[in-house]
């Protein structure tokens, strides 16, 4: 599964693996993909290095990066406390009796109530990249679009590839012009906050629209022939993210999330605003129900909202109450139906590319 860009960047595959999990991260990278780290949960520094330290300790030299969730324009001098004041009480009052409808219960005096959505803000993400910088990340992705462009100029001077993802051909020629080097096309089918074009549409368009500059594919695609079907057209690598949530390194620590995932299918995601104020692809549940239910407050602007639901979320997470428990999943999860390890998954993406190739050949003609 060899591109242009999987040459320049030494893979042995053009896969790029999109996970919260440093095991997970380092799996993909020794299996011969790019292993990419997502940041956003990370409010310390000192928590990113240690993940980071771990990572690099355990990739056996392959190359990985960075995903940051980072607003193009900065948003200086704007505290945290500053913004939860932002937050009408009567949504709080919504979460309260929610939780309360469905008998969550209070974390016990001294839980952690797990990380909070600052990811976003000016000043954690600074502080991640002054992080990552220190380490020999080969690319910085961007989930928010461009970052910034002394940023982009910071990642070029370290020699570190910027990506950013783009939902619309418009969007992906913004990024060109602001000079990143490679745009993440990614489909209504994919997991976290997605557009309303399909992979299908998208792909094609991102790719004719800032050519020469390579693209990656990303939703829809969990197996080898998705994958050839991307590079068919255009891509020059696939970027996967809900795939890993099953394998074996994920550190979900929810025996009930893994259960939910393995069972649903690709219609059991809806795309809502529940978790962050961004439409974000997720496995559908009553919390998104209630979110959504046009009877109840609707949810706040990001970041209001993933400040205002945080705690909610561990409480739910911490005492896996199965009928609000969900997770930011692609239509993939349909395929997701057992547990496997990163590289079980490598070898039936391989297999599976080579067999859409085989069938492209004969159809071509060839022998």
């Amino acid at each position: 599964m060899q591109t242009e860009l999987s040459r320049k960047l030494g893979i042995e595959h053009a896969v790029f693996g999109f996970t919260p999990f440093p095991a997970v991260a380092a799996a993909i990278s020794r299996a011969g993909g790019f292993g990419v780290l997502g940041a956003v949960r990370y409010t310390a520094p000192e928590d990113l290095a240690r993940d980071l330290d771990w990572l690099h300790a355990h990739a056996d030299g392959r190359p990985y990066g960075l995903d940051v969730v980072m607003p193009a324009k900065k948003v200086e001098g704007v505290s945290e406390a500053e913004v939860e004041a932002m937050i009408p009480e009567g949504h709080r009052q919504f979460v309260r009796e929610t939780l309360a409808k469905h008998g969550v219960p209070e974390l016990a005096p001294g839980e952690p109530s797990g990380w909070r959505i600052t990811g976003w803000m000016e000043q954690v993400a600074r502080g991640q990249l002054d992080v990552a910088f220190d380490y020999p990340i080969r690319l910085l992705a961007n989930a928010l679009g461009s970052p910034p462009a002394d940023v982009i100029a910071r990642a070029h001077e370290h020699d570190v590839l910027v990506a950013a993802l783009a939902g619309s051909a418009r969007h992906a020629r913004k990024h060109a012009d602001a000079g990143i080097d490679i745009v993440v096309a990614q489909g209504y089918e994919a997991g976290g906050h997605t557009g309303e074009i399909a992979s299908m549409v998208l792909t094609p368009e991102a790719v004719d629209a800032v050519a020469p500059l390579p693209v990656l594919a990303a939703g829809g695609i969990g197996s080898g022939q998705q994958a050839a079907a991307a590079f068919a057209l255009g891509a020059q690598g696939v970027w996967l993210g809900s795939l890993w949530l099953t394998t074996t390194e994920a550190e979900l620590n929810s025996p009930a999330l893994t259960r939910k995932l393995l069972a649903a299918g690709s219609g059991d995601t809806v795309r809502s605003r529940a978790l962050t104020g961004k439409p974000a692809r997720q496995l559908r549940t009553r919390w998104t129900d209630a979110w959504d239910d046009p009877a109840g407050p609707g949810a706040l602007p990001m970041p209001l909202q993933g400040l205002l639901v945080a705690d909610a979320v561990s409480r739910i997470q911490t005492y896996e109450v199965e009928p609000l428990l969900g997770t930011p999943v692609g239509q993939i999860v349909g395929r997701m139906n057992e547990e496997r390890s990163v590289r079980a998954v490598f070898d039936e993406l391989t297999r599976g590319f080579e067999v859409a190739v085989g069938r492209l050949n004969r159809a071509a003609g060839e022998p």
